[in-house]
């Protein structure tokens, strides 16, 4: 049994691979971006109303998604930290392997901007920046900030370059 050979990436495959890797990097600097503008603009817990659903306010975030295992004590930003270690480590060899597949290149360029701002904020500060926050009749749905808008955009890409390779019948 053979195993799989990996693609030679010709210039224009490293062309393409350098294009995942700009578009990462543009994606983190403007997360990074409004999280320096938030973080000297405005004290924990201010915010400014723009619509009656929409605000701009700052929050810390010591966990994850949601605020998952934000009360748990301290040891979740390694862990967080560890695994967008990985993750990005992951997706540069994967950005590599399949440079000419631009859906998934972008889907995965995007989630690695997110992951590297969230992991700096994280290393820098010991929580997550987060400024955008949408209600609606009272109700807050958790802040979040552009890295996170990244990371959802990257996921949902991904869910539809495979749904459209799925339907051309095309294999992993």
């Amino acid at each position: 049994m053979k195993a799989a050979a990996t693609p030679a990436v010709g210039s224009a495959g490293k062309g393409r691979f350098v294009l995942w890797l700009v578009i990462a990097a543009v994606i983190f600097w403007l997360d990074q971006w409004s999280k320096e503008w938030i973080l000297a603009h405005y004290q924990l817990g201010d915010y400014t109303t723009i619509t009656g659903f929409f605000n701009i306010v700052r929050a810390h975030n010591p966990g994850a998604a949601f605020s998952f295992l934000a009360s748990a004590g301290g040891w979740q930003r390694w862990l967080f930290t560890g695994i967008g270690v990985v993750v990005t480590a992951v997706i540069v060899w994967q950005l590599y392997r399949h440079s000419h597949k631009a859906l998934f290149c972008l889907a995965l360029s995007c989630i690695m901007g997110g992951a590297i701002g969230n992991v700096v904020d994280r290393m820098r500060h010991g929580y997550v920046v987060d400024m955008l926050d949408f209600h609606w009749m009272g109700s807050h749905f958790p802040a979040f900030n552009l890295a996170d808008s990244a990371i959802c955009l990257g996921a949902f890409l991904l869910i539809l370059d495979e749904l459209l390779r799925m339907r051309r019948g095309e294999k992993s």
